[in-house]
């Protein structure tokens, strides 16, 4: 199982307008794609910045192969999409992680 996270700083004043876009948009775009499981979205409480806010956006995924599908078919276009909608006011930068359980799978 692969953890795809996209760890995402912004200034204060466009977090409530970034949660809203995340649920309203994002979310049901990538649940109804269907190759990306249990979304959920995180407000980061640690290395916080004076006037910024910083979140993490976390994906369940059964291998790299699908997140490469999913990002070519439909990540990208988000990204272009957020990019629209909150210019270079939000940044972002992804993590592939493995997740190890106690019996090696």
């Amino acid at each position: 199982m692969i953890l795809y996270n996209t760890t995402y700083q912004m200034p204060e004043n466009d977090a409530r307008n970034f949660v809203i876009w995340v649920h309203e948009v994002m979310l049901p775009q990538v649940k109804e794609f269907g190759h990306m499981k249990n979304g959920r979205l995180s407000r980061i409480l640690s290395h916080k910045e004076e006037g910024t806010e910083c979140f993490a956006l976390q994906f369940e995924v059964e291998s790299t192969a699908r997140l490469h599908y999913w990002f070519v078919k439909q990540g990208k276009q988000l990204g272009e999409e957020l990019l629209k909608t909150f210019d270079n006011r939000v940044l972002g930068f992804s993590t592939m992680m493995e997740v190890i359980t106690p019996d090696g799978d």
